[in-house]
């Protein structure tokens, strides 16, 4: 099967999947407005979410053609690496919210946030080049910039079809 095709049957799967995580944001947004983020107990991921990230990883895995010894290594540690974005994503989401007053606090650590995300970055960066080539990092990269451009094409699409 070309890689188009397969491509689109995983884009219309993930398709599916945000549409039904939809539901389920709106009450997620109210949990996050309520509760104050150092009294929040670590939430299992959605299974929306948790559909998109199989269809990422596969993806990935696709484009990253990985030997079975770079997956035994990789995907543990991308794992990782992606619940440490994930989290530092869901503070700053609540630092920004309604809930939060605004002022120097909510920008200083808005910032804060950022540094924390790019030392993520940088960390696991290592972390990919000591188990796989440089070459397989940057289209680690180029693949999570592509999944992602094409998720929001999707999710605009969807936001915009007549009705």
């Amino acid at each position: 099967m070309p890689l188009n095709k397969l491509c689109k049957r995983l884009f219309i799967v993930l398709l599916l999947s945000v549409v039904s995580y939809t539901g389920y944001s709106q009450n997620f947004r109210m949990q996050l407005r309520e509760s104050a983020p150092e009294r929040r107990v670590e939430k299992p991921m959605a299974p929306g979410m948790r559909r998109i990230q199989v269809v990422k990883e596969t993806f990935i895995g696709q484009q990253l053609n990985l030997t079975r010894a770079q997956a035994d290594r990789f995907w543990p540690v991308y794992r990782k690496y992606q619940n440490e974005l994930i989290e530092v994503r869901r503070l700053k989401r609540v630092n920004n919210s309604d809930a939060q007053s605004n002022g120097v606090e909510q920008v200083k650590k808005d910032l804060e946030y950022d540094t924390q995300l790019v030392n993520i970055r940088k960390k696991y960066n290592d972390a990919f080049l000591q188990i796989l080539p440089p070459e397989k990092v940057s289209q680690l990269i180029k693949a999570e910039r592509e999944f992602n451009d094409e998720l929001v094409r999707k999710l605009h699409e969807e936001n915009n079809k007549p009705e």
